[in-house]
């Protein structure tokens, strides 16, 4: 078996990554090699000129201020989304939740150059896994599940089905909000069947919710003495 082939310290192209203010995280990902390696070569390269660092530094992109007043109402609105309906915001479902989506992956790309500011990361780090890409499908899945099961809870001890509006109970308005989703999607042709069905299983009825006043939506139950 050949052996790897050892890289004459400092690496040429690595240095030259790093002078044009590429973290060394970012090339080692890039070069398929360990962080130590590249920053054992940047040290060796920083040593023969002593103003490498500085010019990484001067080169890096310039970070974001502390908030501005577009950033801050962006972030408001998404811990306020989050707060809602228990998940990130994606794109594709309305223009805010979309243009929220949008401000949040750029957050994560400035978060992972390390140039985030501070502001937005300390706020942003109260929700757990904002930075994380992967895993997205599986945790949506998991809360649409969870979501489902809170309404059916919800039913069964008595309430009648969750409204988004008029009310002041914050967890009636979260499970109003999203059955409301639900049917919205339903009607416009996106719910998946398999969701659909789910809905139709653990919750019938779900489509119509509340009739008009003067009729009644669900049938109290007979077991009250």
């Amino acid at each position: 078996m050949t052996p790897a082939r050892r890289r004459p310290a400092p690496d040429v192209e690595w240095v030259l990554m790093y002078r044009k203010g590429i973290p060394t995280p970012k090339i080692a990902a890039l070069a398929g090699a360990a962080e130590t390696t590249v920053r054992y070569h940047i040290a060796i390269a920083a040593k023969q000129d002593p103003s490498l660092r500085d010019t990484h530094k001067g080169a890096l992109p310039a970070p974001d201020p502390q908030t501005t007043q577009a950033g801050q109402r962006n972030l408001d609105d998404l811990l306020a989304f989050y707060g809602v309906e228990g998940r990130l915001p994606v794109h594709g479902r309305s223009t805010r939740e979309s243009a929220l989506a949008g401000w949040l992956t750029r957050r994560r790309e400035q978060a992972a150059a390390g140039t985030l500011s501070p502001a937005y990361g300390e706020a942003l780090d109260t929700i757990p896994g904002w930075r994380d890409y992967t895993g997205k499908r599986d945790a949506d899945a998991a809360r649409w599940k969870r979501r489902l099961n809170e309404v059916a809870g919800y039913l069964a001890a008595g309430n009648d089905w969750p409204r988004h509006n008029k009310t002041e109970d914050r967890e009636e308005r979260v499970l109003g909000v999203w059955l409301h989703t639900q049917r919205i999607d339903y009607r416009a042709g996106k719910l998946a069947a398999a969701k659909e069905a789910e809905l139709d299983t653990v919750i019938p009825g779900w489509r119509q919710g509340r009739p008009h006043r003067g009729r009644h939506s669900r049938p109290k139950s007979s077991n009250h003495k």
